[in-house]
């Protein structure tokens, strides 16, 4: 399923994810996925969120700087290769993977993969084409 990931621009300085995570936390907005890019100078949190409008407001109106992006996020078994099965069928299909992360549901033995590619709606027409079910707790 297509979902909308939260990158949020930081400062590379001690506090600022709990600075984020305090904000969200105070306007309930739940984390379902997340990951951090850092350099010397600056981080990309990127965010998967129970309600990424209330987020977005919250975040902006607390002067961090954000941008929204439509990822893909699919439901795999958490078996050995299953993740390599998604990889292959994009490989195939010639969808370019700019990057991707991880959230684990151990109650449904289920991984969901968040995908950013290059081609969202091509990549969202091969996954579905070929089973992948979009991750409905996204």
């Amino acid at each position: 399923m297509k979902i909308k990931q939260i990158s949020i621009f930081l400062e590379n300085t001690a506090g600022r994810i709990a600075d984020v995570t305090r904000i969200l936390k105070d306007n309930n907005v739940n984390l379902r996925a997340l990951m951090i890019a850092d350099t010397a100078d600056f981080g990309i949190l990127r965010l998967i969120v129970n309600d990424s409008d209330k987020a977005l407001e919250v975040l902006k109106n607390a002067n961090f700087t954000t941008r929204t992006t439509d990822v893909l996020a699919v439901s795999i078994s958490d078996k050995v290769g299953a993740l390599h099965d998604v990889m292959t069928l994009f490989q195939k299909n010639s969808i370019n993977i700019e990057y991707l992360y991880a959230s684990l549901e151990k109650s449904t033995d289920t991984a969901v993969i968040i995908f950013k590619v290059e081609d969202v709606e091509r990549g969202l027409k091969v996954i579905e084409d070929n089973g992948f079910s979009g991750a409905n707790k996204f």
